[in-house]
């Protein structure tokens, strides 16, 4: 299944526009290329209505927000949800203020979003209103452990209902779910965390299989989320026998995903299914 997924995104080549942010910007394009699908990192509101329709998919990253953006952010997630096409939310730093929180609820409030992935602390506040973050990075108090696991799905399959999204939460463990089935996922390595945009490129990512696969939401984001722990272990083998650094394992991480195989990824994942 997973290794189906990635090939369709390959075979389709669907069309990916990123409203992302300035600092990570070229790293999701180059991700998105790399999977096999097509980027466009329009952000002005003066074409968002025309992008979000010409667009498979449709990535809305808060990472450097303002007001300009946030109104295509706007116009970009009615139009493609007007024909139908899948929006992912990466909702950066939502905890770190008020403004942040803001635009999240009303992004929620006007956009039907299909999945919507980012760090517990963000997830946390979006879903319940709780303020809990250090800047763009999780709280370490809110880190997914297996003592709080059940307790981090429960949380997670509620949001979904109440969003009709499905949810992924990253971190040391992944968590993938709808209402009623959730992946928990193990793949990755703690140099990630050294990579500016790992998440970002994670949400690219996220709507590329999306796009090319619609009646697999669930599938093609626990496939998605997968890639990339995978792809960060195999770029970390490369960091560490070039004995380079963490700028030098974001090259790798990006031609790790560039050459991944559909076997690689079956025989690679590192997850179960509850």
């Amino acid at each position: 299944m997973l290794g189906e997924i990635l090939e369709n995104v390959r075979e389709r080549s669907p069309l990916i526009q990123n409203i992302t942010n300035y600092v990570t910007a070229n790293d999701c394009a180059n991700i998105t290329l790399a999977c096999g699908a097509s980027p466009t990192m329009s952000d002005g509101e003066e074409e968002a209505e025309e992008m979000g329709c010409l667009c498979d998919g449709l990535n809305i990253n808060m990472g450097t927000l303002h007001p300009r953006s946030v109104k295509a952010m706007l116009l970009a997630g009615k139009s493609a949800a007007g024909f139908g096409r899948p929006i992912v939310l990466d909702p950066v730093g939502a905890g770190a203020s008020t403004y942040r929180r803001e635009t999240a609820e009303e992004l929620l409030r006007e956009i039907p979003f299909t999945a919507i992935r980012g760090n517990i602390s963000e997830i946390k506040t979006i879903s319940g209103g709780r303020n809990s973050s250090k800047g763009v990075d999780a709280d370490a108090a809110d880190a997914v452990t297996e003592e709080n696991l059940e307790k981090t799905i429960a949380l997670a399959r509620d949001f979904s209902g109440r969003t009709g999204a499905v949810i992924a939460i990253s971190g040391a463990v992944d968590i993938v779910t709808d209402t009623k089935n959730t992946y928990i996922i193990r793949n990755g390595h703690p140099v990630m965390a050294k990579i500016t945009g790992c998440g970002c490129m994670l949400s690219s990512l996220t709507a590329a299989y999306l796009a090319a696969n619609p009646d697999r939401k669930l599938e093609a984001v626990a496939a998605a989320v997968i890639t990339m722990g995978l792809c960060g272990e195999k770029a970390y083998e490369k960091m560490a026998e070039e004995n380079s650094g963490n700028a030098g394992c974001r090259n790798h991480l990006i031609d790790e995903v560039y050459k991944l195989t559909g076997r690689e990824l079956e025989r690679g994942a590192k997850y179960e299914l509850r």
